[in-house]
């Protein structure tokens, strides 16, 4: 195998493989990418066996053939190449060994056969299936964080659910839930689909720039195409929680706020409060409906008092939240207000953005005792 490709090219694919590949694990080759060359073409494939990236980009192809070589060391020889030249590859069938030269620079890194590589699938995308990928990237900013890392495995993970005219995804740790959905015209689907995608593969595919995304599934995978590049996420094979259930359908009670003077609010009072709950209070007075007063206390440190100006229209109410749950929500909606919607100090509280935009949000979040 032998190809010539100059340094940009060939970097900004291994830099977006760095996020696929194992850097720890029981299986060294998982640590590798396998590198494939035909014709005037080079692929790159990376994988975990949850997820997985096939990418290629053009280059001077003298030999075919393929090898797999270690995906982190491969990517810091060549960010270490100087700029603006030509970069050889070069494996001699026989040999273990990749030889990478540029200019007077040269490396010879260990690889193993082709062969060993895991299969990785891959889709034609026949269905023709095409997500909005500016409001796709949207929606998984406000999911992401409220996606569980456990023992319960459906919840590491978000919902897709992807209807006729309509994308949703839904996440939840067991103390919050996350909803985002948006319309989409004429979305070319055989049947509607419901499954549990990756965190990791959803944070991959924040990385991806393109309007359109194209979209597909079989019975195990995932594929998400922009451009040359599909990332390939295997399909968490779990039941995910009844999330429509836990959507409070009755919460009278309305609190309109401005969001920044909230998340700074937030922050302040926060620095006292306990630090393995992060608990904050917030007060709800009907005699001052123009106000909410937040409240933290720490028995070892002291305690802290803010008050900001709201619109409130309901009865008095204290009620206890985790303040980082409440400033993930806050960070992730870029509206210029939030509204809180309440039904009592033991209930869930129901948080939009306000104005919606094209991409509905809804964020459930359950009361703690201060």
């Amino acid at each position: 195998m032998q190809f010539t490709v100059m340094k940009d090219t060939v970097l900004e694919e291994l830099q977006l493989l760095q996020g696929i590949v194992e850097k720890r694990t029981t299986m060294p080759i998982l640590q590798n990418i396998l590198v494939r060359t035909s014709d005037s073409r080079v692929e790159l494939v990376g994988t975990d066996l949850e997820v997985g990236l096939r990418t290629h980009f053009e280059a001077e192809v003298t030999e075919p053939g393929g090898v797999t070589v270690s995906g982190k060391k491969i990517f810091e020889i060549v960010k270490s190449l100087r700029a603006g030249e030509p970069v050889l590859f070069r494996q001699k069938d026989g040999q273990q060994q990749m030889v990478i030269k540029s200019g007077e620079s040269e490396f010879k890194v260990n690889c193993i056969p082709p062969d060993d590589y895991p299969q990785v699938s891959d889709s034609k995308f026949s269905a023709k299936t095409v997500f909005p990928h500016g409001r796709f990237k949207e929606m998984i900013n406000l999911v992401a964080f409220a996606i569980a890392q456990e023992q319960r495995y459906y919840l590491n993970g978000a919902l897709l659910n992807v209807k006729k005219d309509v994308l949703e995804l839904v996440s939840t740790d067991g103390h919050r839930l996350s909803f985002a959905a948006t319309a989409v015209d004429k979305l070319k689907l055989d049947k509607p689909i419901s499954v549990i995608v990756a965190k990791k593969t959803l944070i991959e595919l924040l990385k991806s720039d393109d309007d359109d995304l194209d979209f597909d599934a079989d019975d195990n995978n995932l594929f998400f195409r922009v451009k040359h590049r599909t990332l390939i996420s295997r399909i968490i094979e779990s039941k995910f929680p009844n999330y429509e259930a836990v959507i409070p359908k009755e919460n009278p009670h309305v609190l309109t706020v401005e969001r920044e003077s909230l998340t700074q609010a937030i922050r302040r009072v926060s620095l006292l409060s306990a630090e393995r709950s992060r608990g904050i209070k917030l007060t709800l007075n009907k005699e001052d409906k123009g106000t909410l007063e937040l409240f933290s206390s720490n028995p070892e440190i002291g305690e802290a008092r803010d008050k900001i100006d709201v619109d409130y229209k309901g009865p008095n109410i204290e009620v206890g939240f985790n303040s980082q749950y409440l400033l993930d929500f806050l960070a992730a909606v870029s509206s210029d207000r939030v509204v809180f919607k309440l039904k009592d100090e033991n209930s869930s509280a129901l948080l939009q953005p306000d104005p919606e935009g094209d991409v509905k949000a809804l964020y459930v979040l359950m009361p703690m005792k201060i």
